[in-house]
């Protein structure tokens, strides 16, 4: 009892993610979410337990979501973008690294990166100092600013983030990589989040 957890999907007392929160993830994958970014490759939408275990992951130090959330990910891969020779990920600021303790576009990203046997390395600086957290869809469009390390000797980087809504992050990833020598960039998130316009 004393390694008993709380499920981050619907709150059961259990010691890891619950099956029927693991069901619910595996069954919320989709093709298409209303308002998401066609540029982007997402598993889930960004709602119900899904939002819940992603939160849970960001804010509660529940780590081991991570892992979960990387599979559910791996399985929306195709072959091209399993393809790529390094994962990266989409950093967050040092200032919510530093709150939270780690960095879960980063646990997201090795925990992919150890599924489709790539190495990962940490090709972006963040350089911002405003945070996209609480920020309405206007305010996200003004991406942060990443300066990328160099990477020639990677022709193909995977850039993994954990939620898209905008497509501004990773888009800024993208060209942040390129600058740095990189020939392609595929963008992937776990979950994206309707326009919106959408969900009026």
């Amino acid at each position: 009892m004393i390694f008993q957890s709380t499920c981050s999907g619907c709150g059961a007392q259990i010691h890891s993610v619950c099956i029927a929160c693991r069901q619910a993830l595996v069954e919320s994958m989709v093709n298409q979410v209303p308002g998401a970014p066609e540029s982007v490759v997402y598993a889930v939408a960004y709602s119900g337990r899904v939002r819940n275990l992603i939160l849970g992951l960001k804010y509660r130090n529940e780590r081991a979501t991570s892992r979960l959330l990387a599979e559910v990910l791996v399985h929306r891969l195709d072959v091209d973008v399993r393809n790529a020779d390094v994962v990266t990920w989409a950093p967050t600021s040092a200032q919510r690294r530093r709150q939270r303790g780690h960095d879960q576009a980063e646990l997201i990203a090795r925990a992919v990166a150890r599924r489709i046997h790539k190495p990962c390395r940490s090709l972006l600086v963040n350089e911002s100092i405003a945070t996209q957290t609480g920020a309405d869809r206007a305010q996200r469009l003004c991406a942060p600013h990443f300066r990328g390390r160099r990477c020639r000797r990677y022709q193909h980087v995977m850039v993994i983030d954990d939620v898209v809504t905008t497509g501004a992050t990773l888009r800024a990833a993208a060209h942040a990589l390129c600058v740095a020598g990189a020939s392609r960039v595929s963008a992937v998130a776990v979950a994206a989040t309707p326009a919106l316009e959408s969900r009026r």
